[in-house]
């Protein structure tokens, strides 16, 4: 197990990694849509929806990775009423690229986010 240290991972607030590489996977804690340095949570949905993944994606780029390696994201949403805006701006965002996917209704989330979402990816070899 490793925990990849790279100047563009944040330092978390909590009792946890951001990410750790076990044999070949990466896995990426919980992601509030939050800006790291500034705090700011933006007002929209899509917006948290691009901002999660953003925050997402630099995790993986610091620990060797990228969106389209991405194996499974979990997204756990405070509404379920939010689901299709949600879908739409995440298949945006990862194009053809299908990762598996779960979707967890689960009430209020911390900083009255909409969403947080988790994922599993491959580090890119070579």
């Amino acid at each position: 197990m490793n925990i990849p240290q790279d100047e563009r991972i944040p330092t978390p607030a909590g009792h946890y990694s951001p990410i750790i590489e076990h044999n070949g996977l990466l896995f990426v804690s919980g992601q509030l849509p939050m800006d790291p340095a500034s705090k700011h949570v933006p007002e929209t949905i899509e917006e948290q929806t691009l901002t999660a993944l953003s925050n997402m994606e630099n995790l993986l780029l610091a620990a060797g990775s990228d969106r389209q390696h991405v194996l499974q994201v979990r997204i756990y949403i405070s509404d379920i009423n939010l689901w299709d805006r949600i879908n739409t701006t995440y298949s945006g965002w990862f194009g053809a690229h299908k990762p598996a996917r779960a979707i967890i209704p689960c009430g209020e989330l911390h900083f009255g986010c909409l969403l947080e979402l988790e994922a599993t990816a491959a580090v890119i070899s070579g």
